[in-house]
């Protein structure tokens, strides 16, 4: 994968339960890889909160693995049941949140720009 940088590492490593956790719309978020250059994904440790809201992105994909809890994702308007195990890709424009105590992988490609989340 080409660089910015000459000599630059072809790799990263990324411990996700050390990073701080950031808010997002959707609870907390342990974001790594989103300033490596030229990374074509971030990957995020997410724990959802009850609270979380209705948002999508306009350029961006989200690929959600459940890691822990059950709840439910809604996805342009419909509810679908959650559990561990279950992945859910989501394109841009599709509005989207996830309910129930979760912990979820997020895989965001491009990597994550907190420019592309929109409200309606």
């Amino acid at each position: 994968m080409p660089t910015d940088v000459p000599d630059a590492p072809r790799y990263a490593l990324a411990q996700l339960d050390s990073l701080p956790g950031v808010a997002c719309p959707c609870g907390e978020a342990r974001r790594a890889f989103r300033d490596v250059p030229n990374a074509p994904a971030s990957v995020h440790l997410t724990d959802i909160h009850a609270d979380s809201r209705t948002h999508y992105h306009r350029g961006m994909t989200e690929i959600y693995v459940v890691l822990e809890g059950e709840g439910t994702i809604e996805l342009d308007g419909r509810v679908f049941p959650l559990r561990p195990l279950t992945a859910v890709l989501i394109r841009p424009g599709c509005r989207h949140r996830a309910v129930g105590r979760l912990r979820l992988l997020n895989i965001p490609i491009p990597a994550f720009d907190p420019a592309d989340e929109w409200f309606d």
